[in-house]
């Protein structure tokens, strides 16, 4: 809850202060940690709870699902009573309210869509979701940019996988220009993608996509919306659960403004289970994330890691998050014990108590504090205990949830996916015209082979015809021949030899001469 214009997160142990944020030391990031089960859910919330008052939007995971239930008031109990009465709650404002909340899903059951395309969420982030080899990366760069010449939209993964495909069928030809890309390694990225699409990230991909400046909304009263992504589901897949929130603390990053230093921040964004993010990270994303972390201060964005140890976060970034609330940590073994030296050794030293002891020592709702004063420098530790959140504590009925979600101003925005004309629209209408020419082809080939086979036959009939025309003629010629030799033959037979065997010879030798005359002009 807020106090005299500042975020009161706790107590000093002896109830002598007020242990505050600065608001305008909000944007220079925080960690919370605490081993389970030690109060950083309160914690959380009460500081959500506190920017949403200011009117600051934030965005945050609910991995277990007890965090729904910042929609809803809270209810008194004994507990409540006595945390009330032992911070003084009664007199400074507190009241049990709900707060203005927007439930957000990557799986899309729990909230909103939350999905973005596939060329938005880049390459580089890509791979690390499909767990690709350093080469394979690269290959899949050469990927998108190809894409992006040929303005081949990535929308979603069919999309990917008709381009991987594509590239895949002509890698000759590309690699004169891109450089060697192995059929092997095409289909490796493509096996990976379709791994992907088993293991339910295709879902992520596609439109509409998410708009962040859809989580700036604040509501009737003048309150920031807390977007609560419901992560119960997509934390059964760490990899996909910490790539996706990164990729919105890049988006962040890279579409807000410069806003320089400001009175209180334009969003808070908290990273739960934060050690998903930076487990078998390369060098490269580490790089990346410190740098993000580095310079989003100046576009007015704070971000807060939430994990167990600060051991889980790397040195280049826990040295950027200036804000810190350290729940009890608990060490039976030796590097345990190491751990917590080393927690105890972040934080400014405070005389009055050894720091190491104490954190060994916290009880649920305790924390170790310390938050940046008015010139930006870690105040000295301060044992304390953490404020009740105002909201109810625990899970919402998933009736209520459901409400929720479709009373919300972006549910037609975000509710119903579409599927633009993209790449693999693209590819099929070239698959479908090149086998519609393969099959034009195969007809005209067909059709001049009958039509030669049909002029084959009707050769070979005509000279069927003229053969037998031409054996009529001859029939009726040597006939006829034969008939007009015989009679010549009777006459010169009878002039010749005066007799009936003389007419008879002449007749013979006549037709036999007159049908070899005229098988001589016709042919044989």
């Amino acid at each position: 809850m807020l106090y005299d214009e500042k975020i009161w997160m706790g107590q000093d142990y002896d109830g002598a202060e007020k242990l505050c944020i600065l608001p305008k030391m909000v944007n220079r990031h925080g960690l919370i940690t605490g081993a389970t089960g030690t109060g950083k859910t309160i914690t959380l919330k009460v500081m959500a709870e506190s920017l949403s008052e200011m009117g600051v939007p934030v965005f945050l995971s609910d991995v277990k699902g007890d965090l729904a239930g910042m929609l809803l008031p809270g209810t008194e109990t004994q507990d409540m009573a006595e945390r009330k009465k032992y911070f003084g709650l009664d007199t400074a404002g507190f009241r049990y309210q709900g707060y203005p909340v927007e439930f957000w899903d990557v799986e899309e059951k729990g909230g909103l869509p939350l999905r973005t395309t596939i060329s938005e969420f880049g390459p580089t982030l890509l791979a690390r979701l499909l767990e690709l080899s350093e080469l394979q990366a690269d290959i899949l760069s050469i990927v998108f940019r190809i894409a992006d010449e040929h303005q081949l939209l990535l929308l979603d993964t069919k999309d990917l996988r008709a381009m991987l495909q594509h590239v895949a069928e002509h890698s000759k030809e590309y690699s004169e220009t891109y450089g060697n890309m192995s059929k092997q390694s095409l289909n490796a990225i493509l096996r990976a993608v379709v791994a992907l699409e088993t293991e339910g990230g295709d879902r992520f991909f596609g439109e509409p996509a998410i708009d962040i400046h859809d989580f700036m909304v604040k509501g009737a009263d003048g309150k920031g919306c807390i977007n609560i992504m419901d992560a119960r589901k997509t934390m059964q897949n760490p990899r996909i659960y910490s790539t996706f929130m990164l990729y919105m603390l890049s988006e962040l990053f890279e579409q807000m403004p410069e806003v320089g230093d400001m009175a209180e921040p334009s969003m808070v964004f908290f990273f739960d289970e934060a050690h998903l993010l930076f487990e078998d990270a390369p060098k490269a994303l580490i790089a990346k994330i410190e740098q993000v972390v580095k310079l989003i201060r100046s576009k007015g964005i704070g971000v807060y890691f939430i994990s167990q140890n600060p051991a889980d976060i790397p040195d280049t970034v826990l040295a950027q998050l200036g804000n810190k609330v350290q729940h009890a940590l608990r060490a039976y073994t030796p590097a345990e014990k190491k751990r917590v030296h080393a927690a105890a050794q972040a934080f400014r030293a405070n005389p009055a108590f050894d720091t190491e002891a104490v954190l060994e020592e916290l009880g649920t709702g305790e924390a170790l504090i310390s938050f940046l004063d008015q010139d930006g420098r870690p105040q000295m530790v301060r044992r304390a205990r953490i404020l009740p959140p105002e909201s109810k504590m625990g899970p919402v009925e998933e009736s209520e949830r459901t409400a929720a979600i479709k009373a919300s101003a972006l549910y037609q925005k975000y509710a119903v996916m579409i599927d633009r004309d993209s790449a693999y629209e693209y590819f099929k209408r070239k698959s479908g015209q090149e086998e519609l020419k393969r099959q034009e082809a195969k007809e005209a080939e067909e059709r001049e082979k009958r039509e030669a086979r049909e002029q084959e036959s009707m050769a070979k009939q005509e000279e069927k015809e003229r053969k037998k025309k031409l054996a009529t003629v001859k029939s009726v010629g040597r006939s006829t021949a034969g008939t007009l030799g015989r009679e010549v033959g009777y006459a010169v037979g009878k002039e010749l030899f005066g007799s009936s065997i003389g007419r008879r010879i002449g007749g013979n030798i006549g037709a036999a001469l007159g049908r070899g005359i005229l098988d001589t002009l016709l042919g044989r």
